[in-house]
């Protein structure tokens, strides 16, 4: 993608000028935070990669339940397949739901085995054959299509892993050429594409996430946005996650949260690792005041085991002032 694109939606609030919050990269937990203005407060949501032994209608209806604002919905073989039959008819079905429950949703694209049973988050968008490439293309095309019919807020990807003997300088060719036609499908149907830093990744720090966009011609805020993981900007990033949060504002669309330690790529219970959470809600609750109409969901994909618990002890953690169930 060689030239800009007209914006097709508001851009993402800024906070610049706002006075910065501080913690220390390896700063102690809280043992909860203080609660944000209630009507400032983030729109908190679940992620159903956590929930994976619940059927999705279980999930959502323990989510609505619990008192989250929505769900970071993962396309997956037991929530709403992407490949499977009759796609259309089962995505109504879902926003229907959604809807009854008054639930938000953003569209993740995380799934471990959804394309290939072998291959863990494989193909990517950086595999060397190009039909590897070209199926997880059509996987995102199918998820702008989804998200758009679920009225979702976002569709998060991320890069992949740099195959072996591949150079970057490759590797960023075919992650711009493949990401051409996906960012051409988000903005036609006004759905933003949140691309998530993830460690171990080509595009791991929010300075890969600006790489990415100087190599595509600086598509808009609007068109090309961030999903950022406040544990993974505890793990990678220089700068504390609520500092990170601030300077990437202008580009988040999409939100997840969990605890995490520094240069461990763990996503942990609330409490279990170091992030200082008062900050980080408090400048969520300045990007929601701003005009942030996202989620911020809860990210604890090796924990679904204990999902309908963590699900509540995440929630209590995170809005205090909640009744639990």
């Amino acid at each position: 993608m060689s030239t800009a694109h007209p914006a097709s939606r508001p851009s993402a609030p800024s906070l610049a000028g706002a006075a910065a919050p501080s913690a220390a990269p390896g700063a102690a937990p809280s043992s909860s935070p203080s609660a944000p203005d209630s009507a400032v407060r983030p729109r908190l949501g679940y992620g159903t990669n956590g929930l994976t032994d619940l059927r999705l209608d279980d999930a959502l209806g323990l989510l609505a339940d619990l008192g989250y604002d929505g769900v970071g919905l993962t396309l997956d073989h037991m929530h709403l397949d992407p490949l499977a039959p009759d796609l259309a008819a089962r995505t109504a079905r879902v926003a229907r739901r959604l809807g009854e429950l008054g639930l938000g949703v953003t569209v993740e694209t995380g799934a471990r085995y959804v394309l290939d049973p072998r291959r863990k988050h494989g193909p990517s968008l950086l595999d060397p054959d190009p039909e590897d490439r070209a199926a997880r293309v059509r996987l995102l095309l199918r998820a702008v299509r989804i998200a758009s019919d679920l009225g979702a807020h976002a569709v998060h990807c991320f890069s992949g892993t740099l195959p072996a003997g591949t150079p970057p300088d490759e590797a960023w060719k075919r992650l711009t050429s493949s990401l051409d036609p996906v960012l051409e499908a988000a903005e036609a149907a006004r759905v933003p594409l949140a691309v998530e830093p993830e460690p171990g990744h080509l595009l791991a720090t929010l300075d890969d996430f600006h790489h990415l966009r100087g190599l595509l011609g600086g598509p808009p805020p609007a068109v090309l946005g961030l999903t950022l993981d406040i544990g993974h900007c505890q793990c990678l990033e220089p700068l504390p996650p609520a500092d990170c949060l601030r300077a990437a504002a202008p580009w988040v669309h999409h939100v997840q949260i969990e605890d995490m330690r520094r240069g461990v790529h763990e996503h942990l219970p609330f409490g279990d690792g170091e992030i200082d959470f008062p900050p980080v809600l408090a400048t969520l609750a300045e990007l929601t005041a701003a005009g942030y109409p996202g989620l911020t969901v809860v990210e604890l994909p090796r924990h679904s085991h204990a999902g309908p618990e963590l699900a509540r002890t995440s929630l209590s953690f995170l809005r205090p002032e909640a009744p639990t169930c």
